[in-house]
């Protein structure tokens, strides 16, 4: 895992590191509260030798002083000089449990002795110190004098230094200490836990981990917008070019979309464009029906026909007709002309619904009669198929050998790698042709934003204010001041010299999606090697083989 991979990690479980955190610093403070407070004061006292009345003498008693320091360190530890402060004291304690709280020890050659006394009372541990200074000197005189001559003095003897400072602090537990492992703690814990969601986590979160697990091209991805949270509408208005109520960061998704479209195949432009998901709710009809708008606002005839025959759902977010469509033509009741339906806001926007719900949807679907109607459909205008999701029914599967080529709709934080997989193995079985994956509600804040807040704060100065209506005679998308689209005989989009802004972002995305083009394509200055494979699937992808663009996967990503 790189440093890039770990930061993502650490931005994507950021509360969860948090709350581990901070529950494992106040459990730390929970523990020092709860611990018993432990001083400690220290006292010493020095080695003396007798006999300094010239130099030579001194230098051998600061010798003997030195090594009779070490042994009575020993001494100092004695259970003889604990019953001899619990004495002078009065303690409770018995003598072994106050030997456990005293330290002796000595400097490296000095002789000096320091004795360190801990008690939960600060006085006591001050009394103590200083007693067993004091106990430790008598200790040591009686036994040196034992071994010394009668009448005579002992040579070495002990000689308390410095009386012990009431200690104001205790020594155990330490604040910062135990702050400091809380902390660190609950951050090491906090990133194990992060590292450990991601692991088992398998919805995908960018486009960056399509491309790289399946090696398929993200060929839009769309935010996640709030209007649509409750139903499925069509945002962008068409009667007033290039305005989007309430924002613009799904206007120019679209439009980014919609210009990628037109890079796929530019020898053999699809006109039939299936689109569907692995499961419901992942908001394939939402961007059918916001896709197929925008393709409108720019000029071009394009209808949408409602495949779902079990759960139909265009006719809602388009409010028109539900009673007759699809089926109707399939059947032989009704002509293409009789039920397609124009859309108020836009008229070169029709669609076809699905009309009466059958009982054998998979059949008509792959009927005959299916795929002479779309390709008459193909022959008046781009057909945008709103399909089921391709994991609980075959439908989409089915629809997708008819078509030019399928688009798979998935929700970033809810379709999983196995699922997609499962969606893609499907239209592979088939030899369906996969197109490449849009990435629907991204957020459009932290992790994988891609910068949408832009859009919120750049505002042309045509869209501040009311938009002129159009001349007559003339094409409402070639006024100066506005993004102006048109189409030209190969089925691209043509552009005025009077571009606004939004649609300056677009030309660049266009300018930047033809080099990556020439680029994947070599010297042969063309787009695509091949009619049959789209330009944005990348070359190593495992979802196509080199013969038909459609190749076989053995194990899903991990």
């Amino acid at each position: 895992m790189s440093g890039n991979d770990l930061l993502s990690v650490v931005r994507s479980h950021w509360l969860g590191i948090l709350v581990i955190t901070v529950l494992m610093t106040g459990g730390s403070l929970g523990w020092y509260a709860l611990q018993p407070k432990v001083y400690a004061a220290e006292s010493s006292g020095i080695v003396v030798a007798a006999g300094a009345e010239n130099l030579g003498l001194s230098l051998a008693g600061d010798s003997l002083a030195k090594s009779k320091a070490k042994g009575y360190q020993s001494v100092g530890e004695s259970i003889l000089v604990a019953e001899s402060v619990i004495r002078t004291l009065g303690l409770k304690e018995s003598a072994p449990d106050i030997t456990r709280s005293i330290s002796v020890s000595v400097p490296l050659d000095s002789v000096e002795i320091r004795i360190t006394a801990r008690s939960s009372d600060a006085q006591t541990a001050q009394n103590v110190a200083d007693a067993w200074v004091a106990a430790l000197a008598s200790q040591v005189y009686e036994l040196d004098k034992g071994n010394a001559s009668p009448g005579t003095e002992p040579v070495t003897k002990i000689v308390p230094l410095a009386k012990a400072t009431l200690p104001s602090a205790p020594v155990s537990p330490l604040l910062t200490a135990t702050i400091g492992i809380g902390l660190a703690g609950g951050l090491l814990v906090g990133l194990g836990y992060a590292l450990a969601r991601n692991h088992f986590d398998r919805r995908i979160r960018a486009a960056s981990e399509i491309e790289r697990l399946f090696g398929l091209a993200v060929v839009g991805t769309l935010p996640l917008d709030k209007r649509l949270s409750e139903k499925s509408s069509v945002l962008e208005s068409t009667s007033v070019v290039h305005r989007v109520p309430g924002g613009h960061a799904m206007a120019e998704a679209l439009r980014e979309l919609r210009t990628n479209l037109n890079f796929i195949d530019v020898d053999n432009p699809p006109r039939i464009l299936l689109i569907t998901s692995s499961l419901p709710s992942e908001g394939k009809s939402t961007v059918t029906s916001n896709l197929a708008a925008t393709i409108a606002a720019a000029g071009r005839d394009v209808i949408v026909v409602d495949a779902d025959l079990r759960r139909p759902t265009v006719h809602q977010v388009f409010d028109v007709l539900p009673d007759v469509g699809v089926t109707d033509i399939l059947s032989g009741r009704a002509s293409i002309d009789d039920v397609l339906q124009e859309w108020g806001p836009n008229p070169r926007l029709r669609i076809l619904t699905a009309g009466r719900i059958p009982p054998n949807p998979s059949e008509l679907l792959g009927s005959r009669a299916m795929e002479h109607l779309l390709k008459d459909l193909a022959q008046r205008a781009i057909v945008l198929i709103d399909a089921p999701p391709l994991l609980p029914v075959t439908d989409a599967a089915v629809l997708s050998r008819v078509a030019d080529g399928t688009l798979v709709v998935a929700r970033a934080r809810k379709t999983t790698r196995d699922t997609l997989y499962r969606a893609l193995s499907n239209l592979t079985r088939v030899q369906g042709r996969v197109l490449g994956v849009i990435l629907n509600c991204v957020a459009t804040k932290g992790q994988g934003d891609l910068n949408y807040g832009y859009y919120g704060a750049y505002v042309s100065a045509d869209e501040s204010r009311d938009t002129i209506p159009p001349r007559s005679g003339m094409n409402p998308t070639s006024q100066p001041g506005h993004a102006g689209v048109s189409v030209d005989g190969n089925g691209f989009e043509a552009h005025s010299p009077w571009q606004g802004p939004a649609k300056a972002a677009e030309i660049t995305s266009q300018a930047m999606l033809s080099g990556l083009g020439h680029a994947i394509a070599g010297p042969s200055n063309s787009l695509t090697n091949s009619s049959d494979t789209p330009s944005f699937l990348a070359p190593e992808s495992q979802w196509r083989s080199p013969s038909d663009g459609r190749g076989r996967r053995s194990a899903p990503p991990s």
